[in-house]
């Protein structure tokens, strides 16, 4: 992982997952803690290297690869962990994520890995939209939900560090369908990004970039495309199509690779979210058709 530097307090480590880091004195905060103790390791011993404090921690969602790496952490640190409403539940009972994915049901054993499960952390303080004062650091949490449910960002000295609500131009070509439980709320937090007056953004999973609303349209684009998609599909069936078909020709279409049970329950969702918009704004519908839940093109669309 590189640690870059973005200004006199404010840097991050970028990797897969990136890493933020604000630096003040005393006070040392981590934003996101990585996907397990292996990736936490590697930023303990650059910080302890640069003789850098740990004090802090603040998670801006509850997905495994941007927790898991806190409960070593707290094993090892005493740090003050910060998170969203909602999120931070899931913090504290990670299972919860499997659960969710495998439709409420007890999840099978092998959805239970780290890519979906985190290890359980304590959570000292929920945070919620607006401005607090740490050791005279001001930090403004901005709500970026869509992603997951309520995700928050946070800017600190004008830097953005944005979680996952939206991703670099190479990582949204990589997902191919990019994950979110809600589409409409998704694109709700690319717009209000645009409005951030700030020096540059690090979103969770791309790089740094100074300008980067070239890259929130782009991101507005491709959910566009994805949705266009489904209408396009839609049009060819008359009669609709069933919801596991649905996610079967949408991931054919954008030649995802499903080699396992999680990673199915991944797109399921993600496919979900999209169709759910198009529900919500009366161009599709929902029904049940032979005891199979159906997706049909509302009447009157074209």
């Amino acid at each position: 992982m590189k640690f870059i530097k973005l200004s006199d307090t404010c840097y991050y480590f970028q990797g897969a997952v990136n890493i933020g880091y604000v630096h003040q004195g005393n006070f040392g905060l981590l934003i996101d803690a990585g996907l397990d103790t292996s990736t936490m390791k590697k930023v303990v011993r650059q910080l302890e290297k640069e003789t850098l404090p740990i004090s802090h921690l603040f998670i801006t969602h509850a997905h495994a690869d941007h927790f898991g790496g806190a409960a070593y952490l707290q094993q090892n640190y005493h740090v003050h962990t910060m998170a969203p409403e909602l999120e931070e539940a899931i913090m504290r009972h990670p299972i919860l994520e499997p659960i969710y994915l495998f439709q409420g049901n007890s999840p099978l054993q092998e959805m239970r890995n780290k890519f979906l499960e985190g290890p359980p952390i304590n959570i000292s303080q929920i945070v919620k939209e607006g401005k607090i004062d740490v050791d005279g650091l001001t930090m403004e949490f901005i709500s970026l939900p869509g992603h997951s449910e309520n995700q928050l960002g946070v800017l600190i000295d004008k830097i953005l560090y944005c979680g996952d609500a939206y991703f670099g131009i190479e990582q949204l070509r990589k997902h191919k369908i990019p994950f979110n439980v809600d589409v409409e709320t998704t694109i709700n937090s690319l717009e209000k990004l645009k409005l951030i007056q700030c020096d540059g953004a690090v979103p969770g999973h791309g790089v740094f970039e100074e300008e980067f609303y070239h890259t929130l349209e782009q991101n507005v684009i491709y959910h566009d495309e994805v949705l266009n998609t489904i209408k396009e599909l839609l049009n060819k069936t008359a009669e609709g199509i069933s919801h596991e078909a649905m996610v079967r020709e949408i991931c054919m279409k954008y030649q995802v690779s499903l080699p396992h049970l999680s990673a199915w329950m991944l797109y399921r969702t993600a496919v979900t979210a999209y169709v759910t918009k198009l529900v919500k704004e009366g161009t599709a519908s929902f029904t049940i058709n032979n005891f199979t839940l159906w997706i049909e093109k509302a009447e009157g669309e074209g």
